[in-house]
């Protein structure tokens, strides 16, 4: 098996089986961590192998990652605190806002709504958070929280017993959650299990009512129009939901294994990534009454599995996630989808892809988060985020409106990590990209360096080169 679900990257198939991060990392984003390295295999990708030697320290903060502060010589400078260590201050940069940490499990998903936070983790709690600071919490009888999706005043859970949770917030008091139900309906389940029919072979010699997940439900996600609900599972199903009623519209034998990821865009296509190496475009259909789903393409196969999707919110660019720890993407939207190239900025599995505005964001079983610019179908890396201690499992974003001025699109992104807590960072549009930064740095530095004639040898380190963009339309990564 091959995924998030074979063992690849980590084993969650039990929720009792976690595994070993050692320490975590707690809400000073500048103390160290003595957590032990995850046991995941690594890949020698050009982005990664064009590092300079002992440059990158995993274990870093974002804001310790300058040429200046890695050089070794910088240490028993005496100008350590010259102005010149420093950036231009009308320049927007990104970086580390705060920590969540609660010890009680790891993180498997978030969800933002206005200005609340919601958290799902293996203890089978729904955390609610709000100015950084907890705010309530609801739990689940049974599943860890795999997912995560709101929609108005109701919350839909995903869980690792196989069942959608709806929670409703309160009308008179916003701090209490009631559960309203679960997807399927008990009535429906009733009614359905009258007719033999209705059972399908989920396994060899055993079978099911078509309408309930028989696994894990590892995503979900919302029509743009609000009227469905999609639901992706270890099962290798994809079922629709309509939520006027709660009703099961369809049931689709999706993919040869576990889908890992679902995204509905906003021109009525449905993208399913699975650990079969697959993306398939699902196109929604309303005949009458009757909502239908189609198969419209095959947009990749390959040989590692699919972790991790997003579209923009133009649906006109896809971005897909690997286990390989690459990130391919497509541009053109509805059938004109083409192959535009790849991200690579990661070491390993790439465990999730979130798109906002012109960015684009990735995070990955290396514990980093790389933030990508678009520009047309250029890809800059701005920034390569680095303090969690474990796999980075989940990322959400939202608009910051009051740091959103002249001209610069300033976002808030979570990440939460399966080193048990959630950073928030701040990030701009306009940020300058790695590559500038550590220019520019360098020209500061021999400045220094002329100015104050304690030059020691060339010791500049430079973690530009971390991430790169490249175009390209490889036939051989599509079905035929």
């Amino acid at each position: 098996m091959r995924g998030e679900r074979g063992g690849m990257m980590f084993v969650e198939t039990n929720s009792t089986q976690r595994p070993k991060l050692g320490n975590v990392m707690y809400s000073d984003p500048n103390m160290s961590s003595t957590g032990n390295e995850e046991d995941f295999s690594t890949r020698n990708s050009s982005a990664s192998m064009s590092m300079v030697a002992g440059a990158y320290d995993p274990s870093r903060m974002s804001g310790e990652g300058s040429p200046i502060t890695m050089s070794p010589w910088n240490q028993i400078s005496p100008l350590i605190k010259s102005p010149w260590t420093q950036f231009d201050e009308h320049v927007q940069q990104n970086g580390l806002i705060g920590s969540l940490v609660r010890e009680e499990g790891h993180i498997y998903s978030l969800a933002t709504s206005g200005n609340l936070l919601y958290t799902g983790s293996d203890s089978k709690n729904i955390r609610v958070w709000k100015n950084l600071k907890e705010f309530t919490g609801f739990k689940s009888r049974s599943g860890l929280v795999k997912a995560i999706i709101i929609s108005g005043q109701k919350i839909f859970t995903g869980h690792q017993d196989g069942k959608i949770r709806v929670w409703k917030v309160s009308p008179k008091d916003k701090s209490v959650h009631k559960r309203a139900g679960t997807l399927p309906t008990l009535m429906d389940i009733f009614k359905c299990s009258i007719k033999p029919s209705n059972y399908v072979e989920v396994r060899r010699h055993r079978t099911a009512l078509w309408i309930k997940h028989t696994d894990a439900v590892s995503c979900l996600s919302l029509s743009d129009d609000q009227v469905l609900l999609y639901s992706a599972s270890w099962d290798r199903t994809l079922k629709v939901w309509r939520l006027a009623d709660s009703k099961c519209l369809e049931s689709i034998n999706a993919h040869d294994d576990a889908v890992n990821s679902v995204v509905a865009s906003s021109d009525g296509f449905v993208f399913t990534g699975s650990a079969d190496g697959t993306v398939k475009v699902w196109r929604r259909e309303q005949k009458g009454k009757v909502t239908k789903h189609s198969l419209e393409k095959m947009l990749l196969e390959q040989e590692c599995a699919v972790t991790a999707l997003a579209v923009t919110a133009s649906g006109k660019v896809v971005y897909c996630g690997s286990s390989d720890g690459i990130v391919n993407f497509w541009e053109g939207g509805e059938k004109q989808l083409s192959h535009g190239g790849v991200l690579n900025g990661h070491k390993l599995a790439v465990l999730c892809v979130a798109a906002a505005g012109n960015l684009v964001l990735t995070g990955s079983a290396d514990k980093i988060i790389c933030v990508w610019r678009r520009d047309g179908m250029n890809h800059t890396c701005l920034s390569v985020l680095t303090g969690h201690t474990g796999p980075v499992k989940c990322l959400a974003v939202e608009k910051d409106r009051e740091q959103s001025i002249n001209g610069d699109r300033r976002w808030t992104v979570y990440s939460g990590s399966l080193d048990k807590s959630v950073k928030v960072w701040t990030v701009s549009e306009l940020a300058p990209d790695i590559n500038q930064t550590a220019l520019r740095q360098q020209q500061q530095l021999h400045r220094l360096i002329s100015d104050t004639d304690v030059f020691q040898g060339d010791e500049f380190f430079s973690s530009a080169g971390r991430c790169s963009a490249s175009r390209g339309n490889d036939p051989s990564m599509f079905a035929p």
